[in-house]
């Protein structure tokens, strides 16, 4: 089974309000971004070419590397308020939601947004779902089965860690299934996630895109760092053998499956600082759509403080 894991409630204190102050100093130095730019020179749109996107580039963003690590922290209140309004308004019947499916080669960089993005938010709003190579159990069903297990329910930000797209991607590349199978799937995802979009979820898609350099650097460092180790699969240069193999298979999947209603956005990844403000921001554009407020309270508050007010405990 796909191994999914719901953050438990933790109390933030004093490290919540030491990310506050460092917020309010970083919005007043850094460069501010604006989510509605990273989306419109981020998007997959006609005639993308993933090959002519620069891994090392920043678009959107003109500051330095502290610069972003400020910007970054600039936005974790913004970020941290529209999580829990979107989680408050399902505890009043509401039934929007998030899904961040995040994507790319080994050493891109996912582990980092869920640390840096996705850890900034109350983990009571958050469920997190990395997928592994299909178990027997789910071989026994449709692909999209185990996907559709770990959907995110209303008020909550669905954050997978891969996801139905290695579907077109790892069974493709080392053909686990025949070509007509696969290519059918395009078509399916497609039709899945306007269902998705239909049942207010909004998806948000990311590639992080990185280099082979940048890759063979870090895959380098794993097996320098004894502390690293613990990162480092074998695998993993097995499968840097594939590299053109993966290009070509992540080009079609993006001309085939970014739509209107679920887009994908490439993030250059090869800094990851960038990559994780970038993320961040995509993130909170989307939130930041939905218009989200406080549900009203569906008691009377001023009779409430009278009892407060008269209360003897």
């Amino acid at each position: 089974m796909a191994k999914k894991r719901k953050k438990q409630v933790k109390g933030k204190g004093k490290a919540k309000a030491t990310t506050a102050k460092k917020g309010q100093k970083a919005a007043q130095e850094a460069p501010q971004p604006t989510a509605a730019t990273f989306g419109k020179a981020l998007r997959v749109g006609e005639g993308f070419t993933l090959a002519d996107v620069d891994p090392r580039s920043t678009p959107a963003f003109t500051g330095d590397k502290q610069a972003g690590k400020d910007a970054l922290v600039a936005a974790d209140a913004e970020l941290d308020t529209l999580q829990e309004q979107l989680f408050a308004q399902s505890r009043a019947g509401g039934r929007r939601r998030v899904l961040l499916v995040v994507q790319g080669m080994d050493t891109s960089g996912k582990g980092g947004i869920m640390r840096h993005v996705v850890g900034s938010v109350d983990p009571q709003g958050v469920e997190h779902t990395a997928f592994k190579a299909p178990s027997a159990e789910e071989k026994k069903h449709p692909f999209l089965w185990r996907i559709r297990r770990a959907l995110p329910g209303p008020g909550m930000i669905g954050v997978f860690d891969r996801s139905h797209y290695e579907d077109v991607l790892v069974v493709r590349v080392h053909d686990l299934v025949p070509p007509a199978q696969w290519k059918r799937r395009y078509a399916t995802i497609n039709r899945f996630e306007e269902t998705l979009a239909d049942d207010d979820v909004t998806i948000v898609k990311v590639m992080l895109h990185i280099s082979p350099q940048e890759q063979k650097a870090r895959l380098g460092e794993r097996l320098e760092r004894p502390d690293k180790h613990w990162k480092f699969n074998p695998r993993d240069l097995d499968e840097r053998e594939h590299w053109a193999d993966y290009q070509e298979a992540y080009q079609v999947l993006l001309e085939r499956c970014s739509t209107e209603r679920a887009p994908w956005f490439v993030v250059p990844a090869d800094r990851k600082w960038y990559a994780r403000l970038a993320v961040q921001q995509l993130l909170l554009e989307h939130l930041r759509g939905l218009d989200l407020t406080w549900p009203a309270a569906d008691f009377d508050v001023e009779e409430q403080q009278a009892r407060l007010a008269a209360s003897e405990v």
